[in-house]
């Protein structure tokens, strides 16, 4: 494992590198050396599953002032799912620093979503130990709280329904979705939707499916009405 590298790359440097090589071991390399004194990772996975919910739950808490109890606990979960995890270790490139067993290497466990899901949860753990909760708001702040704030879990909420309510309950407006524009190559489509109240464009949302496009276009709209 290259931990310069990794260090380098996130822009933080561990005062435990055994910590941190830690929170990329896997179990099955751990049996594979039982000579010598490594440690997986699932001890740090449940400290960090426990440190990330607390950090996204008060990021939303903070943000997220409309929503209630059930649409927050429905948002959290949507972002500390294995998905959403999987995604931030990929984009991290998490996989390339994982330790892994022989067996486990072999079919494919460098890509396996759960486990690229657990060493994301793993250095959380690490990394709150190494550095401290501020710091893991800082990393949070970097990689984990711009996706909440440009939509990429709005799939978790129903905001159509919402918009629906909003304006039956202000207005006697009808409301239709109109996809406006297609963008990208078939296996990568961006769909733009945009949202008509009463025959004017009230908002306009992009996603990778009509349904998120959509979901995207009423959120922009009951953002702009209830402010």
């Amino acid at each position: 494992m290259n931990i310069s590298k990794l260090e380098k790359q996130l822009g933080i440097t561990f005062n435990d590198h055994a910590l941190l090589r830690q929170a990329f071991t896997h179990s099955s390399y751990v049996n594979e050396h039982r000579n010598e004194s490594f440690s997986d990772n699932e001890r740090l996975e449940f400290l960090g599953d426990a440190v990330l919910e607390l950090g996204v739950s008060q990021y939303l808490y903070r943000q997220k002032e409309r929503l209630a109890e059930g649409d927050l606990t429905k948002l959290r979960a949507s972002i500390v799912c294995e998905s959403s995890l999987e995604a931030f270790a990929r984009e991290l490139n998490f996989g390339e620093y994982l330790l892994l067993g022989r067996g486990e290497e072999q079919t494919g466990g460098r890509e396996r979503p759960a486990l690229l899901a657990d060493v994301f949860e793993a250095f959380l753990g690490a990394l709150y130990l190494d550095q401290g909760y501020d710091v893991v708001i800082q990393f949070l702040k970097k990689y984990v709280y711009p996706k909440i704030t440009t939509g990429a879990f709005s799939h978790a909420m129903d905001y159509k329904s919402k918009l629906q309510e909003f304006v039956q309950k202000h207005r006697d407006h009808s409301i239709d979705y109109v996809i406006a524009d297609e963008k990208g190559p078939s296996h990568d489509k961006e769909f733009v939707a945009q949202v008509v109240i009463n025959g004017n464009v009230s908002g306009k949302g992009i996603g990778h499916t009509k349904k998120e496009a959509e979901q995207r276009a009423a959120k922009y709209a009951l953002d702009t009405l209830e402010d």
